[in-house]
C-alpha cells in the first residue's frame, strides 16, 4: 500500500454514488489513508438511489473515519496541506463550473481550491448531463489547468441524452496513480 493521503470527494448526480463507491473500496487497497469529503447538498439529501446517512456510513466503514462535509471541515486542507491528491467523484456540473470560476461555497470546492493553491493534483471523475452544453465552457478551461486530471469519459447515452458526459470510474485508479507523476491518463476521450 502507497503512504499518501488522498482526499476522496463526493458530489451530487446521485445515481452515480455506487461506482463511486466502488471506486473508493478499490482505492481503499491501495492507499493508506484516504480522507472522505461530501458536498452539503450529498451529506444532506435521501435519493431514490440511497439515504445521506447510508452514502455517509459506508465512506465511513471505507476510510475509518466520517466525511468533511463543510467548508469549515475543509478549509484547512490548504494551510496544513493535508492531502497529496484529491478526487472528486462524481464531479458534477455544477461543481465543474464553480471550480473554473474560483467559487468555493461548499466542502467540495473548497478541497479543490486548496489542492491548487498548493500545486498539488485534482482528479475529477466528470458525471454530468450538460457537459457539453451549459458546463462545456467550464470544462475546457479545467482541461487546460495545471494539476487537473480527468477519469476518461464520453457520452453515456449520445442518442437520448446528447449534452450528458460520464467518466469510466474503472479507469479512476489508473489516472490516480498517472496524476501522481503528472500525467493525464489517455486516451482521454471514449467512444460511445
Amino acid at each position: 500500500m502507497e503512504n499518501k493521503t488522498i482526499g476522496f470527494a463526493i458530489c451530487g448526480s446521485f445515481c452515480t454514488h455506487s461506482r463511486a463507491l466502488a471506486a473508493l473500496e478499490t482505492l481503499t487497497a491501495q492507499y493508506t489513508h484516504i480522507i472522505p469529503i461530501v458536498s452539503e447538498i450529498v451529506a444532506a439529501t435521501d435519493t431514490r438511489f440511497g439515504t445521506a446517512q447510508a452514502l455517509r456510513d459506508r465512506m465511513t466503514q471505507l476510510c475509518g473515519q466520517p466525511p468533511l462535509t463543510t467548508v469549515k471541515d475543509t478549509e484547512p486542507i490548504g494551510p496544513k496541506g493535508l492531502l497529496d491528491l484529491l478526487v472528486i467523484a462524481p464531479c458534477t456540473g455544477n461543481t465543474l463550473s464553480k471550480m473554473a470560476a474560483g467559487i468555493t461555497d461548499s466542502a467540495v470546492t473548497m478541497a479543490a481550491k486548496a489542492q491548487l493553491r498548493n500545486g498539488r493534483p485534482v482528479v475529477v471523475c466528470v458525471a454530468s448531463n450538460d457537459g457539453l452544453s451549459a458546463s462545456a465552457p467550464a470544462l475546457g478551461q479545467l482541461l487546460m489547468r495545471k494539476n487537473v486530471y480527468f477519469v476518461p469519459f464520453g457520452q453515456d447515452d449520445a442518442h437520448n441524452k446528447p449534452t450528458s458526459l460520464i467518466a469510466d470510474f474503472t479507469q479512476l485508479p489508473a489516472t490516480v496513480e498517472a496524476a501522481f507523476f503528472g500525467r493525464q491518463v489517455q486516451p482521454l476521450l471514449l467512444r460511445a
